[in-house]
């Protein structure tokens, strides 16, 4: 019998691919457009139909958020697209009038969160679909999960959607995973295609502006058992698997979709997408105008009159014979490669042609980060277009590997520093109440009296704080007790001597001594250093801390004692050409454990996307919430270029984690690790963001 049936899905499978490259001979004068009319989002977010998903994909570097309706279901989604190809679609779906747990009513209705992939391993062509594989929710409760294989052809102005997919879509629910994942079309291949049934769907987008779509969905409702809303909502077959939509497009960025779904639901779904990193404002820096009676002065203060109007601090300058040195710590530019742009504008503007080297250093509170060597001929050849930029680039010299700076004078010597950092901060998923939150921020201030050395001193403010927690913290926490240190309006969250240093080799060293975060007082140290111009970074950390007292600031706990220690060795691997890094860190976490958190990082224009899961030795846990536990999160990071209309240094984080987990947990680095201080001042990268070095 079960023969039988797979033959017919064959069949099946092998009648509807017939008519489906039937269809395209007979019509052979229509050729492809654009896919972007059926690039919408389905219910959940991820790009489809309504309840079905096509072969489509997100736009690379592009990002979309929305949420929709189709009782008794609502999603919340944001999805994104790293690399060619992939879509990431992250989506909180709540079952209304479904609690979500009994003992706690004020937590209200159920919701569930998951994670789904989908990439196109075959690209459209004239007479080819493209086709997609898709993973939903391959692990922890697995309520709503799929695996899914889905090709889609564009007849413009039609397109055609033919998919197939077990799970949600297949003959009867999967089960919990867990930990780990769970892929059945990888690992019970025979399986996963027994389970599987049939979906297809049709849009047809006669414009731009809007889009008509119909598709057959395949989900047994009543068969779903591990849905919350099955026992309440779906005892019978729903009336109809046709659903039926108009999907609108008043602008480029802004999607509404209105639907017939199930033969008895009205569905609405909001969405809006965007390219990753581009400014919502232009960025427009005013070049520095010498006014005429500045002219009559010195080079010398020439230069440190333009540097420090043009946002340069610590301005270090030096002629010898007919070589030029000019030292500059960058303020205000996100690209070095920009701000080494705009002092070679100031150059040439500036100094005479009598000069012949120019060496320009770029520092950070006088450690030198990484020197360019050019000539005053080249410079003026750049700028009367006698050359390109990429070619002033190659024959100029760039070095990280450089040690001392100048004993000159420095001109605008940088001592204070300071910053306000306005937050929002959401804790989610609690059983005492789904949305927790903070509002308030940071003000924090820095005094760096000698090179490399800094005293830091932060406070945190939130006056309007919701945050609190049902669950109690473990026998040995090390972050499950974080909610009280979270609950304070007020908190000095940092005072700290921090010391960085740079020796022969490009080897770097990190020091910071004091009240390192909210929890944790101690000591925190670091050593790394660049290989291969940069493709490889290595290192190693360690931190010796004990915890805070929650009411006292400068008391530590008498509550929690112990000592905690950590010891690290980090590696990242760099790959500019897909501008991604992969980060590993391994050794002893905070609670002890040992193991490794792996960290992928997608920089896309300024912006970065990371991501990161853990494998630890929970067996020193004795509680069920750490034990076989693997920390796992997202963390996106943007600079406020993109809304300023204006250059500048300052970048926001926003990360998505378990916040009451021991497993895989380390303190809070003030301003991360030495990694992220070479950022992208390696060879590799400076090379690569030679044209921001425009005129």
């Amino acid at each position: 019998m079960l023969k039988t049936k797979n033959a017919n899905k064959s069949c099946l499978f092998i009648g509807i691919a017939f008519l489906f490259y039937a269809l395209l001979f007979c019509i052979p004068n229509l050729s492809m457009a654009s896919v972007e009319p059926f690039s919408g989002p389905a219910n959940w977010g991820g790009t489809g139909l309504m309840e079905t998903p096509t072969a489509r994909v997100l736009e690379e570097n592009k990002f979309r958020a929305g949420a929709s309706q189709v009782d008794p279901y609502r999603y919340y989604y944001i999805a994104v697209s790293p690399f060619k190809n992939l879509e990431i679609v992250g989506t909180f779906t709540e079952v209304i009038g479904v609690a979500g747990f009994k003992d706690h009513p004020e937590y209200g209705n159920y919701k569930d969160k998951s994670l789904d992939v989908k990439y196109k391993f075959i690209e459209e062509g004239k007479y080819s679909p493209a086709v997609s594989i898709g993973i939903n929710d391959p692990t922890g409760t697995r309520v709503y999960p799929s695996q899914y294989i889905v090709a889609s052809k564009q007849i413009y102005p039609f397109d055609f959607t033919l998919g197939l997919g077990n799970g949600r879509f297949g003959k009867s629910p999967l089960p919990a995973q867990g930990e780990g994942f769970k892929v059945e079309m990888f690992q019970d291949i025979r399986g996963w295609f027994k389970d599987s049934q049939f979906f297809w769907g049709i849009q047809f987008a006669p414009s731009e502006k809007f889009a008509l779509m119909m598709e057959y969905s395949p989900i047994k409702y009543e068969v779903q058992t591990r849905d919350p809303a099955q026992s309440k909502y779906f005892n019978e077959p729903v009336k109809s698997n046709f659903n039926y939509g108009l999907r609108l497009k008043p602008y480029k960025w802004a999607g509404i979709d209105l639907s017939y779904q199930r033969g008895n639901q009205l569905g609405v779904n909001l969405s809006v997408a965007f390219d990753i990193g581009q400014p919502l404002i232009p960025i427009y820096d005013h070049p520095y105008r010498e006014k005429q009676g500045d002219k009559a002065s010195t080079l010398h203060k020439r230069l440190a009159k333009a540097l420090d109007e043009s946002g340069f601090s610590n301005i270090g300058i030096d002629e010898q014979g007919d070589d030029l040195w000019i030292e500059a710590q960058n303020d205000r530019y996100y690209f070095s490669t920009r701000a080494i742009g705009v002092i070679l504008k100031i150059v040439n503007d500036i100094v005479p042609l009598n000069i012949q080297k120019v060496n320009i250093a770029l520092t950070d509170n006088l450690i030198p980060i990484f020197r360019f060597a050019t000539t005053r001929l080249d410079i003026t050849e750049l700028y009367e277009d006698k050359i390109t930029v990429n070619e002033f680039y190659r024959l100029s010299k760039i070095d990280s590997d450089v040690l001392i700076v100048s004993d000159v004078k420095k001109e605008k010597r940088k001592y204070f520093e300071y910053g306000i950092n306005p937050a929002f901060r959401m804790f989610l998923n609690d059983p005492s109440g789904f949305f927790k939150y903070r509002l308030g921020g940071a003000i924090w201030g820095s005094f760096s009296p000698w090179k490399g050395g800094s005293f830091v001193l932060g406070f945190e403010g939130y006056p309007i704080n919701t945050v609190s927690t049902s669950n109690m913290p473990s026998s040995e926490p090390v972050r499950t007790d974080i909610t009280p240190y979270q609950q304070k309006t007020l908190s000095l969250y940092r005072m700290l001597y921090k010391h960085i240093y740079k020796t022969e080799h490009n080897i770097y060293g990190k020091l910071a001594v004091g009240i390192l975060e909210a929890e944790y007082a101690g000591f925190d140290g670091e050593v790394a250093m660049p290989l291969d111009g940069g493709r490889v970074l290595v290192g190693v950390s360690s931190s010796i801390v004990k915890k805070r007292d929650v009411d006292n600031a400068f008391r530590l706990s008498s509550q929690y004692p112990n000592t905690y220690y950590t010891a690290f060795l980090n590696t990242r691997l760099n790959m500019p050409e897909i501008e991604t890094s992969i980060d590993v860190k391994a050794g002893r976490f905070l609670a002890g454990d040992k193991g490794a958190r792996v960290t992928v990082s997608k920089f896309i224009k300024g912006v970065i996307l990371s991501a990161w899961y853990s494998w630890t030795d929970t067996s020193i846990f004795k509680d069920n919430i750490n034990k076989g536990y693997s920390d796992k999160g997202f963390m996106l990071t943007f600079p406020l270029r993109l809304f300023k209309g204006s250059d500048s240094k300052t970048t926001f984080n926003y990360a998505i984690s378990p916040w009451t987990r021991d497993v895989a947990q380390d303190i809070e680095h003030h301003h991360d690790t030495l990694f992220d201080f070479f950022g992208r001042n390696i060879n590799i990268y400076l090379d690569k963001d030679k044209s921001m070095i425009y005129k």
